[in-house]
C-alpha cells in the first residue's frame, strides 16, 4: 500500500499552512510569486493537497498566458476552465488570501512544501524498491543501482535555478584571464603529445569514443591512457577507473606491467626471467603502484549497475577519468527487447549522462563494423561505428585506431609500427589525424618521430 492511500497509518509529511502561503502569496502579488515559486522549482506535485495542485497549475498557466491577475480575472479563468469549484471556490480563494500576511515570504513558504515534497518522493521511491525487492524479475544488484540512482536523483532535484548569465561570464573570463600560457591542456592527460596538442587533454563531461576493429590495440591504447594519466606523465596525475568486461583484472595488470616493462610476455613463456627482465619488472612495479587506478572486471555489467559502481568511486576516490572496454559488452535490459540497436542507443546515452553527472571524462572504446574491411583502402570512418548512430550523436570526441600495416600481405604485414588515430570528431574544435607509433611486442603506444617517418620512406 502506498504511504497517504486510503488505509494507510501515516498521513505522508506535508504542511498545509505553507501550501496556503505559497497560494495565498500569488493571490496577493501574482507576478512576483510566481515567479521567485518556479525558480525554487515549484510545480504542481510539490503541492500535496489536489486543490492545491490544481490551483496553482491554473495560475502558472494563466500567467504564461500574460492574462491581467486579480481576484475577478482569477475567478473568471477558473470558472472558464471549470476549476473554480475543484479548488474550493470563492471562498476559499478569500481564505487563501485572508490566511497569507506577508506575499514577501513566499520563498520561505516554497522552502517548506518542497523539503515536504522530497520527503514524499524519498517515501515514494523507497516504497518502490522495496516492491521490486519482493518480486524475482530482476537481480539484486541491478535493484540496488536503480535504487541508488533514483535516490542520487532526488538529491539533484532540490537544486536552485541555472546561475545568471552575467555570473557565468565572468566566471569564465577569470579562468580565461588566469590560465597558465603555458600550459596546453585544460582537461586530463592522456600522456601522448601528439593526443594532447590536438585535443588539449581529455575534458571532464565528455564522452570520449575510442573505436577501432579487432586487432587494432584499442585496449592497449586505452590501458596506455589510463597508466599516462594515473601517472600524471605531461599532466597532473588523477586516481583511473577501468571497467574491463572483457579481460580479467589479472590479464590487465599483467599486460600494464609487461608493457611498462617494455618485455613480450610471449617471449617469456616457458622459461626464468633474465636479471635484466626482473630488473626491469621490479622497476615497472615500483612506478606503477604509485598510480592510482581501480578496476572493475565484473562481466557483462548492466549500464545502471555500472553508473551505480563509477559513482561510488567517484565520491570515494576523487577518480577523475573513467574507461570502459568495451561499450559492446555492456547491456541495458530495460531496453533489451526493443532490439540491440535501441539498447546501444540507450548505454550510450547512459554513458554521456555519467560522464555529466560525475563531472568526469568517460572514454568508451567501442567496435566498428565490418564495412570499414569493404573499403578499398580500410579507411575507419563515423559511419561504421557499430549498432547504433547514436554513438557518434552522444559522443563529444571520436578517435578511430587504425594501423595501415595490419593489412598488408606476407612479410609486409605488421612491419611498420605506424599507428593512426583519426580524430573523426571533435566537438570542442578542429578533426584531424595523430600519427603514432605502436610497439606491437609490448602492446605499448608511443608518440612518433619525424625520424620514424624519414627512415620508412627511404626503406
Amino acid at each position: 500500500m502506498m504511504p497517504g492511500e486510503a488505509g494507510s497509518l501515516r498521513i505522508p509529511p506535508h504542511s498545509a499552512e505553507a501550501e496556503r502561503g505559497v497560494l495565498g502569496s500569488i493571490l496577493l502579488d501574482p507576478t512576483g510569486s510566481i515567479d521567485k515559486s518556479l525558480a525554487h522549482r515549484m510545480r504542481a506535485e510539490s503541492f500535496y493537497d489536489r486543490r492545491h495542485q490544481l490551483l496553482f497549475e491554473q495560475l502558472v498557466d494563466m500567467s504564461q498566458a500574460n492574462i491581467p491577475m486579480d481576484a475577478v480575472m482569477i475567478g473568471q479563468w477558473l470558472k472558464e476552465h471549470d476549476a473554480l469549484d475543484k479548488v474550493g471556490g470563492y471562498d476559499y480563494l478569500v481564505e487563501l488570501q485572508d490566511s497569507t500576511l506577508v506575499p514577501a515570504h513566499v520563498e520561505y513558504y516554497c522552502d517548506i512544501v518542497q523539503e515536504k515534497y522530497l520527503r514524499r518522493r524519498l517515501i515514494e521511491k523507497s516504497v518502490e524498491t522495496i516492491e521490486s525487492a519482493y518480486q524475482d524479475d530482476q537481480e539484486a544488484s541491478l535493484l540496488i543501482g536503480e535504487a541508488e540512482g533514483a535516490l542520487f536523483d532526488l538529491s539533484g532535484s532540490s537544486e536552485q535555478e541555472a546561475p545568471p548569465w552575467k555570473d557565468s561570464i565572468r566566471s569564465a573570463f577569470t579562468e580565461i584571464e588566469n590560465r597558465d600560457p603555458n600550459q596546453l591542456m585544460s582537461g586530463v592527460t592522456t600522456g601522448y603529445i601528439g593526443l594532447n596538442e590536438r585535443l588539449g587533454g581529455l575534458n571532464n563531461t565528455d564522452m570520449v569514443v575510442l573505436a577501432a576493429r579487432p586487432a587494432m590495440g584499442k585496449t592497449s591504447l586505452a590501458l596506455n591512457i589510463a597508466e599516462n594519466a594515473a601517472l600524471g606523465l605531461h599532466g597532473d596525475p588523477v586516481p583511473v577507473a577501468v571497467f574491463s568486461l572483457e579481460m580479467s583484472r589479472e590479464q590487465l595488470v599483467k599486460r600494464m606491467l609487461f608493457s611498462h616493462a617494455k618485455l613480450s610476455s610471449e617471449r617469456m613463456r616457458g622459461r626464468r626471467m633474465t636479471t635484466d627482465e626482473h630488473a626491469r619488472l621490479t622497476r615497472a612495479v615500483d612506478t606503477l603502484e604509485k598510480a592510482e587506478i581501480y578496476i572493475d572486471d565484473t562481466p557483462g555489467l548492466e549500464a545502471v549497475e555500472l553508473r551505480s559502481r563509477a559513482r561510488r568511486l567517484k565520491n570515494r576516490f576523487g577518480v577523475g577519468l573513467i574507461v570502459i572496454d568495451y561499450l559492446q559488452l555492456m547491456n541495458y535490459s530495460k531496453f533489451a527487447r526493443d532490439g540491440r540497436q535501441r539498447e546501444t542507443m540507450a548505454i550510450s546515452g547512459a554513458m554521456k549522462a555519467m560522464a555529466k553527472e560525475l563531472e568526469v571524462p568517460v572514454m568508451v572504446l567501442s567496435q566498428l563494423s565490418r564495412a570499414t574491411e569493404g573499403r578499398g583502402d580500410n579507411l575507419p570512418k563515423l559511419s561504421d561505428l557499430r549498432d547504433s548512430g547514436a554513438i557518434e550523436q552522444d559522443a563529444d570526441v571520436v578517435m578511430l585506431l587504425y594501423r595501415p600495416s595490419y593489412y598488408q600481405q606476407g612479410d609486409e604485414r605488421n612491419a611498420d609500427n605506424l599507428a593512426i588515430v583519426d580524430v573523426a570528431k571533435y566537438r570542442h574544435g578542429s578533426t584531424g589525424r595523430v600519427r603514432m607509433s605502436f610497439q606491437r611486442e609490448f602492446t605499448r603506444f608511443e608518440d612518433r618521430h619525424e625520424d620514424e617517418d624519414e627512415f620508412n620512406d627511404e626503406a
